[in-house]
């Protein structure tokens, strides 16, 4: 049954008399217990906490003298107790509850300064079991939901970027804190605890091996406020979730203005793409626009690669997000820098990519501090009308899948080179996913279309688009191989796939009409093999 609320009115403005400062983070906790200090407010504070401003000089008192019992069990139980809560949580408005503070000495607690263990950092660190499990805070999460529940009377910061609105509050109102600051200090400090919270239960779930939990909580601290989301009218931010992944998210920003909402996609997508090459097999590069792959391509030097990759559709790659699997060289910057481009995302730079890119101050240059491990686990969200639907990530890869020739004609060596790669680009490609390949560069790509043949002719009318534009004789999908990320349900796709010159094919198979679309194949006397894997992508 719901508790009824006692209908007392908050007060607009309440004076800052006590504040109790508990912080792991201790950035700027010295400029703000001094602060606090000078507005005559006594200081009540815990551990390393009390020691770092007793050794500033400034009188504080420790938790143990409030509460009259020392810390035990190495600092895991200090503050848990109805002097700290009781200080915490009192309205102190109502009769009865002013009473009990009288009965049992218990002293109001105006501001609360609490940040909590460092778990997220821990985990992203690879800590071990233990030290992940030592670094789960307890009281002070207990603290900032009781300070944040009774922000009719008392303010919650938890993190030091809010000690500098809370200071200046303080000076403009002669030493207390409005309720509409309050409230917005309780909205953040629970969204904390929130985060903090899905941040351990998602490890949990991880280390235990549990695919689908009873519950699901996903969080993450703000990155950065989008100017937009996917169009104008549309808020966004961007949201860290701590993940020990490299990627969009973690990469350093070497110029160029803020990311946008679809940039920040595009990139993602492109550098999960080009992290599916490993450097040391050799240079690749990936282009992307509106997250899909428009050119992918391995060659002998990161400006091979990105050749090929510009060759297949020059026209889509006007304005688009250049992803490289090794670091940024000077040949690779002076190629790419020819047309427009959004992004340049790579493991490095050199300084002489950096000083070419530089002349170009509107295309952002981003660093990671190496790739994206295709095959390791994670999750992938998705929103919709009342829910959110979660699913792991697709990490399956190619070189470990037991392909299964299925045609009497077997693939060359070369063909069967291009089928993985043609293979590996498919899994970025949105469904319907057709992707033509020759020579290691993908040479025509259709995606998104309702219907696979309509992909398999979209992806040949561009590879006939690429070739007139380069007054090539023919399109590069005659000769080539073609992968579909899934299994064709007739054989019309195969047939379009087979017209516009492809050799072999890599699909999944797995439909009921295999056995058609096999004999389609012998009848063009091309080769076809199957993956019994497939790679949808929404």
């Amino acid at each position: 049954m719901a508790v009824v609320a006692k209908q007392i009115p908050a007060p607009d403005q309440v004076q800052i008399k006590r504040a109790l400062l508990s912080v792991s983070d201790k950035t700027g906790l010295i400029d703000l217990a001094t602060a606090l200090a000078q507005h005559g407010v006594e200081l009540i504070s815990t551990g390393g906490t009390a020691r770092a401003i007793a050794d500033a000089g400034l009188p504080v008192k420790d938790v143990s003298q409030i509460t009259d019992f020392p810390e035990i069990m190495d600092g895991r139980v200090k503050t848990l107790h109805p002097s700290i809560h009781g200080g915490l949580l009192a309205i102190r408005d109502d009769a009865d509850h002013k009473s009990a503070m009288e009965a049992h000495g218990i002293g109001p607690i105006d501001l609360a300064v609490i940040n909590l263990y460092p778990f997220e950092s821990v985990r992203a660190a690879g800590g071990d079991y233990a030290t992940s499990v030592e670094n789960i805070d307890i009281g002070g999460p207990a603290m900032i939901r009781a300070a944040a529940k009774n922000h009719a009377y008392v303010g919650v910061a938890t993190d030091p970027a809010d000690y500098d609105e809370i200071l200046k509050a303080l000076v403009a109102s002669g030493g207390s804190l409005s309720l509409e600051l309050r409230k917005h200090l309780a909205a953040r400090a629970y969204a904390r605890t929130a985060a903090y919270d899905a941040a351990i239960s998602n490890w949990f779930a991880e280390v235990l091996d549990v695919a689908v939990p009873r519950h699901r909580a996903l969080g993450g601290s703000l990155k950065a406020v989008m100017r937009y989301g996917e169009n104008p009218h549309q808020s966004a931010g961007f949201y860290a979730t701590g993940e020990q992944r490299n990627g969009v998210a973690t990469a350093v920003l070497h110029q160029g203005k803020q990311l946008s909402y679809n940039n920040i996609n595009d990139t993602d997508a492109a550098f999960e793409l080009v992290s599916e090459f490993a450097p040391e097999k050799g240079a690749a590069c990936a282009i992307i626009k509106h997250a899909n792959p428009c050119g992918v391509a391995v060659g002998s030097s990161l400006a091979d690669a990105y050749g090929k990759a510009y060759a297949c559709d020059m026209t889509s790659a006007f304005g688009g997000i250049v992803a490289f699997n090794q670091p940024l060289d000077a040949a690779a910057a002076a190629e790419v820098v020819k047309i427009f481009t959004e992004v340049i995302i790579a493991p490095g730079a050199s300084e002489e990519a950096r000083a070419i890119v530089a002349a170009k101050k509107n295309l952002r240059l981003l660093t990671t501090e190496g790739l994206a491990d295709p095959k390791a686990p994670g999750l992938f969200a998705k929103t919709v009308a009342g829910g959110i639907l979660v699913q792991s990530r697709d990490n399956a890869a190619v070189d470990d899948l037991d392909l299964k020739v299925v045609t009497r004609r077997k693939p060359s060596e070369a063909e069967l080179r291009d089928l993985r790669f043609a293979f590996q680009v498919a899994k970025h490609v949105k469904s319907n996913a057709i992707v033509y390949v020759k020579d290691g560069a993908t040479v025509g790509v259709g995606a998104g279309q309702m219907s696979r043949v309509d992909s398999a002719r979209i992806a040949a009318r561009k590879a006939q688009d690429a070739a007139d534009a380069r007054k090539l004789a023919a399109p590069l999908t005659r000769g080539s191989v073609v992968a579909s990320d899934a299994f064709f349900p007739f054989a019309d796709g195969l047939v379009s796939a087979v017209e516009a010159g492809a050799t072999a094919v890599i699909q999944p198979g797995g439909s009921m009409r295999d056995d058609e679309v096999i004999s389609a194949a012998d009848d063009a006397g091309i080769a076809m093999v199957f993956t019994g894997v497939r790679h949808f992508r929404h």
